[in-house]
């Protein structure tokens, strides 16, 4: 016995204007379904998803790379989104959030992809970081190149550049902070960490003057 195929159409009975799962009993030129929310048996037209190439703006560091990405008619974009971007032209594949999207009327927060002009999104299988270190009254920059999917913890100790530091706040993309000791927050999603200076034993009096220069190093 043959598998049953499900479809989401509208029910002329009990979904006229929502689509709900139907179990497809007949396919072809001529569709037979059967509702599985009232058992309705009626005739359907099945709209088959269609390629569509959208242009996409994504953000890496300073630059930024013009692709072409293949989707579908089908297929619904949303500000936020995780999506990759399968760039044909260039030949390289890039994981991105989305930051934005244009239609021909405006920018809007989701769109079907055959309405979006262009989208906008940041590269996240490699991120800089941004770290203020705390040293006593001073304040140092540093930066440090991770994957996207990174997860730095309140609380955790790290090495940049020769120097250790104890994370104890994180701001957010989205504006929010994080200082409770255990949270955990992907890289892609961190605007900044602030964290303090961990001194090993024996390491800081041989540190001199000439070596705490360099403010923005990184690794």
């Amino acid at each position: 016995m043959s598998e049953e195929v499900e479809v989401e159409v509208v029910c002329p009975s009990c979904s006229p204007k929502i689509e709900v799962p139907h179990d497809l009993l007949k396919s072809g030129q001529n569709v037979i379904v059967r509702c599985q929310e009232c058992g309705t048996v009626h005739p359907a037209t099945i709209e088959r998803a269609k390629d569509v190439t959208v242009k996409v703006i994504v953000s890496k560091g300073q630059d930024s790379l013009s692709c072409i990405n293949k989707m579908t008619t089908e297929d619904i974009v949303e500000v936020d989104d995780e999506i990759i971007v399968d760039d044909e032209e260039g030949d390289e594949v890039y994981p991105i959030i989305v930051t934005a999207i244009d239609t021909i009327q405006k920018r809007v927060n989701a769109a079907n992809a055959a309405d979006i002009t262009t989208i906008w999104g940041r590269a996240i299988d490699e991120v800089i970081v941004k770290i203020s270190v705390h040293q006593g009254k001073r304040t140092e920059a540093l930066q440090k190149r991770v994957n996207g999917g990174y997860q730095f913890t309140i609380g955790q100790t790290d090495t940049v550049g020769g120097l250790d530091f104890e994370i104890t706040k994180i701001r957010k993309r989205d504006g929010t902070f994080l200082s409770g000791r255990g949270g955990t927050v992907e890289a892609k999603y961190i605007k900044r960490i602030f964290a303090d200076e961990v001194k090993r034993k024996g390491w800081a009096e041989g540190r001199t003057a000439w070596s705490m220069r360099g403010r923005g190093r990184s690794w």
